[in-house]
Formats: structure tokens, sequence, C-alpha cells
């Protein structure tokens, strides 16, 4: 369970998160929805412990965020410049994420990279991949770990249509598993297709939307 408490971010005098107070819990999925700027990035790089809040707090199954632990301990994670390496091959830049943790086995990783609609096998290195290729092994390094906690940021971006319904497809596998998932997205029908509940942010605030399932 991910709790937010009075959560408040600046950037050069600017309040990017701006007093936000959300509980998400497991098993759900949660959109973030608006433009450009409003503080959808801004709000996923904070619930994964990427930059630091000015106050509020951030709690992560009970223990705080930067007071007890320096990042989710269970996190998948896709937000904007992804960390692939060019020069290795799909199941090269997943073996070596995997040595960090050790939860992940090659077997793990082949069935990933598979399931995003990729091919273990193929020998090009990320360099030589499509953008959709790209972004289908971001969102395979996002997932490969079963990780507790989800945060996409745009994972539909540069994907066609057949792979776009493989994505909403494995997000709600990953959902009935019983992970907790938070998406944010400009794009208003991957939400409405896939969230339980919606917020719609705009300058670092955060409303339920009138979209939201429940």
């Amino acid at each position: 369970m991910i709790e937010l408490n009075d959560v408040t971010k600046s950037l050069n005098g600017h309040l990017v998160l701006d007093h936000i107070s959300r509980t998400f819990m497991d098993g759900r999925i949660y959109g973030l929805r608006g433009k450009n700027g409003a503080g959808k990035t801004m709000l996923l790089r904070a619930i994964a412990g990427l930059i630091n809040i000015e106050s509020g707090k951030i709690m992560i199954n009970g223990t705080q965020l930067h007071d007890g632990m320096d990042f989710p301990p269970s996190l998948g994670i896709l937000i904007e410049n992804n960390n692939l390496m060019p020069e290795y091959t799909a199941r090269k830049n997943l073996q070596l994420l995997a040595k960090i943790k050790k939860v992940a086995s090659d077997a793990d990783i082949d069935a990933t990279i598979t399931r995003v609609g990729l091919d273990p096998d193929d020998k090009r290195t990320v360099k030589q991949f499509s953008l959709g290729m790209r972004q289908r092994l971001a969102i395979a390094q996002a997932l490969f770990e079963r990780p507790a906690l989800i945060l996409l940021d745009e994972p539909t971006n540069a994907i066609d249509t057949d792979g776009v319904n493989q994505v909403r497809t494995i997000l709600l596998e990953e959902k009935a598993r019983g992970a907790t998932i938070i998406i944010a997205s400009h794009t208003a029908e991957d939400l409405v297709v896939l969230a339980d509940e919606i917020y719609d942010m705009a300058e670092g605030k955060i409303y339920e939307s009138a979209d939201t399932q429940d």
C-alpha cells in the first residue's frame, strides 16, 4: 500500500506537487491524466524515491520513504528516458539488471521478453531496435522481476495497435497478480480501459476524475 500525505515539491520556485494526499492499494490500477507539465511524471518520480520531496510523507507498506528506505523495495518502473543499454541485446539488458536484486532467472527474462512481443533470441542490439521495440523492452524491464509496485509513464508510446492491446492485457494480468499499478498518460483511452481509479492532474494538483470506474 502506498500512502501520500500532503506531499509537496517545488522546482525553480514553482510548485510541481501541490499538497497531494492519496492512497494506492494492492491489486488495483490507477491512472494519472493531464497535459505535459501537470505533475504526473514528477509524482511517479516521488513515489519511486527518485526525488526528495519538500514536505509531507510517502509511506510504502508503513515505512516512510527516505526515512527507513531509499526506494520502494519491489519496484518496476518506466519513466521518461529508460535506462536501456543500446550496445546490448534485449536479453543481455535484462540479465545485467537481474544481477542487482538476483530475483529473476534467465527463464523469467526470456518469458517476459516473449510476453511483450519480442524474441529473446534476437541477436540485434537495442540501438538497432525500432522505437516500438524499445518501448516493449522498456515495459519488459519494468515487469520481469514481478514487482509489487509498477510505475509507468506513457507506456503505450510508439507502440502499434496490436501492441497496445497486448500491453493492456499484460497490465490486467499484473493487476490480477496483486500488483499496485500507477499509469501516467495523456491518452484517455488507455486509462478508461485499464484504471480502477483515474485522477486528473493540473499545475501540481490532483483531482478525482468523472471517468473513475468505481
